[in-house]
């Protein structure tokens, strides 16, 4: 026979359906012809079972019998294996699988698949086209399957599928991007140099919002190290080019090196990594607009870091310099005011003035664009930690006036539950039980229901609670 007992009875299934609804309606094959547009002769083999049905003539069928778009995939699934697989009808009904959302087919098509390796490149090809139509959870259906296939293989296209897995993972829950983050650090140095230079620098952005900075130095270390190889090696071009310029990277990773000098109160260095990276169009061999624009951002950043590291060594006559820095800058305001507020709870500056000039940027906005210099994720989590900052400025600066500042952590603490930032609960719920005699008891319903929430988050996540007398 052609084919097994089991595909007997998924072509009876799928063409069983279109023969009943031709008896029901009375139709012969031509008048269900011109109704689907498929030619009568190949109308007639596929009912007969000679002919595998395409997922165009599955569309066809489907609406010529006026059923809804999926009905007939669970059937089709089998229709895939009824004849000899081809990667050729499986490959449009997975991505059509995608587009509607039927990722249990996909579920059920993948592995079966692979159970011959033979099929792991193509499938691997279908992932990526995918990727890049932005059906992300099917695409990670076929990641992880190529991966599973190729676990014992180490080669480059599993770290590919893990690395993409990791990007598919990255949301708003900064703990679920750390955990992701760190199943895929193994497979980093199995990239690409062209991809490495990008993971890297992915891995970093989301190590800076759990602030692991000896970690992040490490990366950055690496990220320098292989930019600068590659920069030197590949004067005319790289075959295979990572998402950035390479300058980029050597840049980026010298801005980052100098954001671990200034957590470690190590001013001094951070400001001889500013004249690293501010020194990049006496090197930089790009003379376009793109590479104009990037040195001139790095630039933009080392005069602002530079009034930031003055700040917080204690000169006081930085703070408005910095705030007229930044007020040309409208993309480094929010950021701007984080480390304003910090600095004048650590040197008691009076900040109302600049925080009423800047009121406008306080709320947390996602922000769009390819080269900023910190992703959507990393302003979150400072959002988090400024909400609790300016809390304890309004405390010291009103003592007599703290409701407001009761607010504020109460937000704080609800924006970090919503990110899950442990650290920015903890810094909350801390400052709420400091502060806990000024609160009404409408405030400490709400306390109440967020720190519930939060037990909520450790249970599932089998860590010890965090609690408070």
């Amino acid at each position: 026979m052609g084919f097994s007992c089991w595909g007997c009875v998924c072509l009876e299934n799928i063409r069983e359906t279109l023969t009943r609804y031709m008896r029901k309606h009375n139709m012969n094959h031509s008048r269900f012809s011109e109704l689907s547009g498929i030619n009568t002769g190949t109308l007639s083999r596929i009912i007969k079972g000679s002919n595998p049905i395409s997922v165009k003539q599955l569309e066809s069928i489907t609406q010529a019998m006026g059923l809804a778009e999926d009905s007939l995939f669970d059937a089709y699934v089998e229709e895939c294996f009824a004849f000899a697989a081809s990667i050729r009808r499986i490959r449009p009904f997975i991505i059509k699988c995608a587009e509607l959302g039927r990722l249990d087919c996909i579920e059920r098509i993948v592995p079966r698949l692979l159970d011959n390796l033979s099929y792991v490149p193509a499938l691997f090809e279908v992932a990526e086209e995918l990727f890049t139509r932005k059906h992300y959870q099917a695409a990670a259906l076929l990641y992880d399957n190529v991966s599973k296939a190729e676990k014992f293989q180490h080669s480059e296209r599993l770290a590919f599928c893990r690395y993409r897995l990791f990007l598919i993972e990255l949301g708003t829950d900064l703990e679920k991007n750390y955990k992701a983050a760190m199943v895929f650090e193994d497979y980093v140095n199995r990239l690409h140099e062209a991809d490495q230079l990008e993971a890297l620098k992915r891995l970093i952005d989301v190590l800076v919002t759990v602030h692991k900075w000896k970690k992040v130095d490490e990366l950055a270390e690496e990220m320098l190290r292989i930019a600068q190889i590659q920069y030197d090696l590949h004067a005319g071009g790289m075959e295979k080019k990572p998402e950035r310029p390479i300058y980029f990277y050597i840049l980026y990773a010298l801005l980052i090196r100098s954001a671990v000098c200034e957590e470690y109160k190590d001013y001094e260095g951070a400001l001889q990594y500013v004249s690293l990276y501010t020194a990049g169009g006496s090197w930089v061999r790009e003379d376009d607009e793109e590479a104009r624009f990037l040195i001139n951002q790095f630039v933009e950043w080392g005069k602002a870091n530079t009034y930031l590291y003055q700040l917080w060594s204690g000169e006081s006559a930085a703070l408005h310099n910095y705030a007229d820095f930044v007020a040309d800058h409208p993309e480094e305001i929010f950021v701007a005011l984080c480390n304003i507020v910090q600095a004048a709870n650590q040197f008691d500056f009076d900040i109302d003035g600049i925080l009423e000039r800047f009121k406008a940027y306080i709320p947390f906005q996602a922000i769009e664009g390819r080269y900023g210099q910190y992703s959507n994720s990393i302003l979150g989590e400072k959002y988090a930690q400024f909400l609790s900052d300016l809390a304890v400025y309004k405390f010291n600066k009103s003592p007599e006036n703290t409701d407001n500042a009761i607010n504020l952590i109460l937000e704080g603490l609800d924006f970090s539950v919503k990110i899950n930032s442990v650290r920015n609960m903890v810094t909350c719920m801390t400052l709420f039980e400091q502060y806990r005699d000024f609160a009404d008891q409408e405030a400490k319903g709400k306390f109440k229901k967020l720190a519930s929430e939060v037990h909520r988050i450790n249970a599932e996540k089998n860590v010890v609670p965090i609690s408070f007398v």
